[in-house]
């Protein structure tokens, strides 16, 4: 438009100078006012399917509890909370337990407390104490938790909410063991893991990744309903072996969350203890349950060779490392997606 045009545009009024004006600018107003109501009309409709799509959309994803216990972690906290608060995940029940803090974590733990669904800063008894506390606030369908320094991967809530959906059989699941460094970047993927019970307590493979594994309330309920307190740091493993009496472990091939490897990692501050810890807890289950012929006996051998050193590292590489790979009738199938949705495989 030429600077003329321009300008006798600026120029234009409507006929009948100021009165034409006011009559324009009246009847603009009821044109305006008669077109507002079925505006707000069609918002309000908008805004009502979409809310009714979001109920849906939660409806077809199952709730999943996670809780976070914590205390003095305000180093990473913030990663851990943002790795499960930034997957947007629509049907989210996630509880976080302080200890107490003294070094900022609470005011961290403010900062995102609109999108909890319950926290609280008190003493307590210690991190299973802890997550006994928010457990037991809890609703969610599926369960797990996350330790104050480790992360989910990107989309790992909705790995655990298909499987779930998918195969109302599976009662619990791990996905491939990951490590974060402290910067909390990927820095190792695993092969996938097998577990039977009789493997398990006969000492192949003692290592579940906590951050990766999910369960059913069902099963939470049927296995005590809570975290073991007794060991400063294998009450994760102390819960599999209850676990264990009473549901497969499938393995799922995706990335669902990681261990961050730090010089205050609890399992990882002595790794001894824990070891000993998880030995002394396959003991009281074993003299608990007599028939687990099998584990014992390869425990007995495990143990006489332990103090021969030659021997002991020939039985570690040709039998006790068979044992946890060799498949075996008694592996549950993997979870795997090969493009059209999850599927069982041998």
């Amino acid at each position: 438009m030429g600077s003329d045009a321009a300008r006798e545009m600026r120029r234009w009024k409507p006929r009948g100078g100021v009165r034409g004006e006011r009559a324009a600018a009246e009847r603009e107003g009821g044109r305006s006012r008669a077109m507002a109501a079925p505006a707000r009309s069609l918002m309000a409709e908008r805004g009502a399917a979409e809310a009714r799509a979001e109920r849906e959309k939660e409806g077809q994803w199952p709730r999943i509890t996670v809780v976070t216990a914590v205390c003095n972690g305000a180093k990473y906290i913030e990663d851990t909370m943002q790795s499960i608060l930034g997957q947007r995940y629509p049907n989210l029940e996630y509880v976080v337990v302080d200890g107490g803090s003294t070094d900022g974590t609470a005011e961290i733990i403010r900062r995102y407390e609109k999108e909890l669904s319950w926290w609280i800063s008190e003493p307590d008894k210690g991190v299973y104490d802890a997550l006994n506390k928010g457990f037991a606030r809890s609703t969610g369908e599926v369960m797990g938790w996350l330790n104050a320094s480790d992360q989910l991967h990107n989309h790992g809530l909705f790995v655990v909410g298909s499987v779930f959906a998918a195969f109302g059989e599976v009662e619990w699941i791990t996905g491939r063991p990951t490590k974060f460094n402290p910067a909390g970047m990927t820095m190792e993927v695993m092969q996938l893991p097998r577990w039977s019970r009789e493997r398990f307590l006969a000492g192949a493979n003692k290592y579940i990744q906590q951050e990766s594994t999910f369960w059913r309330r069902r099963l939470w309920d049927r296995a005590g309903g809570r975290v073991g307190t007794t060991s400063r740091a294998a009450g994760d493993f102390e819960l599999w072996v209850r676990m264990f009496r009473h549901a497969q472990l499938y393995p799922v091939d995706a990335l669902i969350g990681g261990y961050r490897i730090h010089k205050d990692a609890l399992s990882g501050s002595n790794i001894e203890d824990y070891n000993q810890a998880c030995e002394e807890i396959v003991e009281r289950e074993l003299r608990a349950r007599p028939g687990r012929s099998g584990a014992r006996v390869f425990r007995g051998i495990t143990r006489t060779l332990e103090g021969i050193p030659k021997v002991r590292g020939l039985w570690q590489r040709g039998v006790v490392r068979n044992l946890y790979r060799l498949p075996g009738r008694d592996w549950p199938p993997r979870i795997v997606d090969e493009g059209d949705g999850w599927v069982m495989r041998k």
